[in-house]
Order: C-alpha cells, then structure tokens, then sequence
C-alpha cells in the first residue's frame, strides 16, 4: 500500500517523507468541540476505571469513590451536551478522502459514542436516584431527583449503565484504532483535525 500523500499535499499539509504536517483551521474541528473532546475524553479514563473498580473499593471509602464517579460522569453528560450543540452550530470540517467503507465506520462510531457518552451519565444518574441516594455534585450542590427509590427501576437503569460502559469501550478501542491508522499507517492528517 503506498503511504504517498494526497491530492492536499499541494497546500503544504505534508512534509518531503509523505508526513501529514498539519492543517489550516479551516480543515479542522471548531476550538471549543476540540477542547471538549480532549476534556472529555480525560474524564472518561477516570471515570471508566473508576466504575470498574467500585466494587473492589474498601466500604469505608465506598462513598467518596461513588460521589467522584457520579459527580466526573455527570459533568461527561454536560460537556458532551455542549459539545452536541457545538456540532450542530459549527459542523464538521470536510471529510479526509478515505475509502466510503472508512467513512460509514467513522460515522457509525462517532454517532454511536455521542449517543452512549450521553445516555451513559443519564442511566448511571437515574439508577443512583432509584436507589435512594440522590446526587450532590462533588458533595457540594445536590441535584434534583426526577425518580424516586425504586429498586425495580434501580436495577434496570443500572443494567442499561453498565451495558452503556462496556459499550463504550468497545467503541474507544475503534475510534482509537481509527485514529492510530489514519496517523500510523495512513500518515494522513485526520488526527489534526482535533489537535
């Protein structure tokens, strides 16, 4: 497979070795969708690992691991709203010429990942309410309960939470795996259009 650069090595995005170099701002995403992405993304490796190992976290120190994990979960919720309402204002730069196969996947993901980065907190949320411990954001401000203690729900909201967190690892490993073609094999420039 031949790693030449493409046909947008003329504006000079890739060195004399077929390197992507860089892109002009006008090729890569808004600076606030970026900001959110590597915000959010930093706050799901915390998170992730954090849900994961709960269970194994001494009972007295039990709480603090939970007030963390809902109060890191809940913020993913609201920037990942706002990065929505980013995307929808500013869009997307153009796509990086790639094969369609490339494309669909690329879309399938990106769309699956903002559906699950949302759904996610909300489940996790409404699960914490349904079984009587509402959320006090870091212990600082409570927030309101849409549901009251209900164990039947708690378990189904919690279902749907954990399935969300193996989902979204699955779909990590993708968009990671994605991205490390696109800059390892590829050596194309997709990468800088969030960097």
């Amino acid at each position: 497979m031949s790693h030449e650069p493409q046909a947008s090595n003329a504006a000079g995005l890739f060195d004399e070795n077929g390197v992507a170099v860089g892109l002009p701002q006008r090729a890569r995403y808004a600076p606030t969708s970026r900001v959110f992405h590597w915000i959010v993304a930093a706050l799901v490796l915390v998170v992730w690992p954090m849900g994961m190992v709960i269970a194994f976290v001494a009972d007295e120190h039990k709480t603090a691991f939970y007030l963390l994990h809902e109060s890191f979960g809940f913020l993913v919720l609201w920037l990942m709203l706002a990065r929505l309402a980013v995307r929808l204002i500013r869009g997307a730069p153009s796509p990086q010429p790639m094969p369609s196969w490339q494309k669909r996947m690329a879309g399938v993901v990106h769309i699956a990942l903002y559906a699950a980065l949302i759904a996610m907190p909300i489940f996790g949320f409404l699960a914490t309410n349904a079984f009587g411990f509402p959320l006090s954001l870091f212990g600082i401000l409570p927030i309101p309960s849409p549901v009251g203690k209900n164990d039947d729900l708690a378990k189904i909201f919690m279902t749907v939470h954990v399935t969300l967190g193996w989902t979204i690892l699955v779909l990590f490993v993708l968009h990671l795996g994605g991205v490390l073609h696109h800059h390892l094999i590829r050596r194309d420039a997709v990468l800088y259009r969030m960097t």
